[in-house]
């Protein structure tokens, strides 16, 4: 494992990756990290799909207008999920369990990026969320928050770059302007 500042340092979106399969203790280590996700209350709201047939993950590329055409070439989709019933702060929830997937892919040396699907639209104005959840047979009940494309790295990314860090969003005590 990496040092957690060193992980959060290179953890970054990855879009192209190569064509070789996760192997199943990956995958079983991304969802440990998911189900391992605090939640408010430890109602754990958030529920998990794992997506690994190429011709559903093509058609999940099409489920909005821009920024998820690249989930084709990925080898593995986690579509992140949660039940309001369960919980007012679901989407919160569901959050926090999307981005242990994320950091945790970054520690098994894998690039991962988030796909925002709620509050999203297809071109013509169709709701992603309603794509995804007729692709998948999910209940009308459930909220699908993201879907987290995750595989082997495709791209080099360069670390984040600390002199561009915006410490002025930082206040102490109280806000400032």
């Amino acid at each position: 494992m990496k040092d957690f500042s060193e992980l959060i340092k290179t953890r970054r979106s990855m879009r192209q990756f190569t064509d070789e399969l996760l192997s199943g203790d990956d995958v079983k280590l991304l969802l440990r990290a998911a189900l391992m996700a605090p939640s408010s209350k430890g109602l754990h709201s958030y529920e998990f799909i794992v997506v690994e047939d190429k011709e559903m993950l093509a058609a999940l590329s099409q489920c909005k207008q821009m920024g998820s055409d690249f989930l084709a070439g990925a080898p593995l989709a986690v579509v992140v999920l949660a039940d309001p019933a369960v919980s007012d702060v679901w989407i919160e929830d569901a959050s926090v369990a999307a981005t242990h997937i994320l950091l945790q892919a970054e520690d098994l040396g894998l690039g991962a990026c988030w796909i925002q699907v709620r509050n999203r639209h297809t071109a013509d104005g169709r709701p992603a969320e309603e794509i995804v959840k007729s692709l998948l047979g999910i209940p009308e009940e459930r909220g699908v928050v993201c879907i987290v494309a995750v595989g082997h790295k495709g791209m080099e990314r360069k670390p984040q770059n600390e002199e561009r860090l915006k410490w002025e969003h930082i206040h102490l005590g109280k806000f400032t302007i």
